[in-house]
């Protein structure tokens, strides 16, 4: 049984203070509830360090929006996987559609930046997803099968089976869109299929595919009842406390 995870992108919201006030609203809220599920949150760089002081004791992770696949060097404003250890993190969320979308990143940015992640210990969660042209073009599965298969490139089943993929529409990202239950659930299915085929079934099996694309606490557990779908990497419904809270108990 996949042990459900429940991951908040608080993308380029809340300074340090204010990461701290949402910390302090979120925890007893949750309480209890990370014995059974894993629960991380993934603020901006500058609030990494007053977030793990907040989340101590908590039982809720921490984790970085973004790394770089370098461990030192000349790169003007990025961050290694030793600076986000070195902040507290275990966490970081890799390709996600803004980065591919904004800053250029390709699948095969995201696979030097996963080897980074692993190398270093970090838990990645690789994000892959099509546009709304490309779902209305029929190209779902070539479009998400083939970031899986490029992101993923190389890895051994052991490094694979560390590795959680979280499918995010891109046409349902902060647009108030949703895939259905039963359209999330067929995608994630072919994600574990594709997984099955590069690293075997046992791994794959175990594996967890997280779900995003306006996920909130009216949908959460139809979403996260799908027998594919282990969790969900949210994005503005981790802003608020009470709404963060409700998804993270849909996962129970």
């Amino acid at each position: 049984m996949r042990r459900k995870f429940v991951a908040g992108n608080w993308k380029m919201n809340k300074a340090a203070d204010a990461a701290v006030a949402l910390i302090e609203a979120i925890k007893p809220l949750v309480a209890g509830l990370t014995a059974d599920r894993d629960v991380v949150v993934c603020p901006p760089f500058t609030s990494l360090s007053a977030a793990r002081t907040a989340l101590a004791g908590s039982g809720i992770g921490l984790g970085a929006q973004n790394l770089h696949w370098e461990p030192a060097g000349a790169y003007t404003g990025e961050i290694s996987a030793d600076m986000l250890l070195t902040s507290g993190c275990t966490h970081v969320i890799l390709g996600h559609s803004e980065r591919r979308q904004y800053f250029g990143e390709t699948d095969e940015t995201v696979n030097r930046k996963l080897n980074a992640a692993l190398k270093a210990g970090l838990a990645p969660i690789v994000c892959v997803g099509e546009t709304r042209q490309e779902r209305e073009a029929g190209r779902i599965e070539a479009v998400v099968l083939g970031q899986i298969s490029g992101s993923l490139q190389g890895l051994s089943p052991a490094q694979a089976a560390l590795v959680t993929v979280a499918y995010e529409p891109v046409w349902a990202i902060g647009t108030g869109l949703t895939a259905t239950a039963a359209q999330a659930e067929e995608v994630h299915a072919l994600i574990r299929g594709r997984l099955a085929a590069l690293f075997g079934a046992e791994v794959a099996s175990a594996m967890r595919i997280q779900y995003g694309g306006s996920v909130k606490a009216d949908n959460a557990a139809e979403l996260f009842g799908q027998a594919n779908i282990d969790g969900g990497l949210i994005g503005g419904a981790a802003l608020d406390a009470a709404s963060f809270a409700a998804i993270v108990k849909a996962a129970g």
